[in-house]
C-alpha cells in the first residue's frame, strides 16, 4: 500500500520533475565540491522560481502547508563509491537561522558549517515538511532513505527510545527514480545505511515551513 502524509507521514511523487528542471538543478549544484557527504546551502538563487510556493518544486510541500510555505534549509548530499556512509535512527530536531539571537523556547544552539542551528518548540517541526529530489535512481543497494511511518505522531522522541518506536512503526525503503520526490514530515523518524553497491545517489533536501519565526529570530532561508 503506497504511503501517504496522513497517517504515515511521508508520500512519494512518482516523476515529479522533467529533464528541463533536472538540467537546472544540476547546473546550480555543480559548483559545490565534490568531496562531502553533506553540504548545507545558504542560497540557491537560480533555484528561487521552482522553490517557491508556486513552483515546480515548492508546489509540493505548498499544497499541504498553504501559500506561504518557503524553503528555510538546504541540504545537499551525494553518496559513492569514495564517499559512503550509514547514519543510524534519528530525528530531525534542529533548524537553520540568520543569526543567534536567543529566544524563549528556543535552544540549544549549534554552528554546523558555519550556520547556525538552534531546537525549536517541538509544535514548530511539527507543522514543517521535508523534501527530497532525486538526481539518481535509488534502489535497495543503493542506500535508500528509511523511514518509520507514524513515527512523526509521537512528538520529540527521548534518544533512549528512538530505536523501540523505529521497530514498532516497521521500517519502509524510499526507493525513487530520477526525478522522483519524496516528500515527508520533518520530524519522521529516519535511517541511512551504507550503500551495498555505492554508486552516486545524488539528493538536494530541503524543508519547508509555513510559519514565521517570534521577534527578530529569522530563517536562514535559500
Amino acid at each position: 500500500m503506497p504511503l501517504t502524509l496522513v497517517p504515515h507521514g511521508a508520500h512519494h511523487i512518482p516523476a515529479a520533475l522533467p529533464e528541463t528542471a533536472l538540467a537546472t538543478i544540476e547546473a546550480a549544484l555543480a559548483i559545490l565540491p565534490t568531496d562531502r557527504a553533506g553540504q548545507r546551502l545558504a542560497s540557491l538563487p537560480a533555484l528561487a522560481d521552482m522553490l517557491s510556493a508556486s513552483g515546480a518544486i515548492g508546489r509540493h510541500p505548498a499544497a499541504h502547508l498553504g501559500e506561504a510555505a518557503k524553503p528555510v534549509r538546504a541540504i545537499f548530499f551525494d553518496k559513492s563509491e569514495a564517499i559512503n556512509w550509514s547514519l543510524g535512527w534519528h530525528q530531525d530536531r534542529t533548524i537553520a537561522v540568520q543569526q543567534r539571537i536567543d529566544t524563549p523556547g528556543f535552544g540549544p544552539w549549534t554552528l554546523k558549517s558555519g550556520i547556525q542551528h538552534v531546537a525549536p518548540p517541538q509544535s514548530l517541526l511539527d507543522r514543517m515538511l521535508t523534501l527530497r529530489i532525486h538526481l539518481d535512481p535509488v534502489d535497495a543497494d543503493n542506500a535508500p532513505l528509511l523511514i518509520a511511518p507514524g513515527s512523526h505522531r509521537h512528538g520529540r522522541v527521548p534518544e533512549g527510545d528512538v530505536a523501540a518506536l523505529a521497530t514498532a512503526c516497521g521500517t519502509h525503503a524510499c526507493l525513487a527514480q530520477r526525478g522522483d520526490i519524496w516528500l515527508y514530515a520533518t520530524p519522521i523518524l529516519h535511517a541511512s545505511d551504507a550503500a551495498a553497491t555505492p554508486r552516486h545517489r545524488r539528493v538536494l533536501q530541503l524543508d519547508y515551513s509555513a510559519d514565521p519565526l517570534p521577534g527578530a529570530l529569522q530563517w536562514l532561508g535559500i
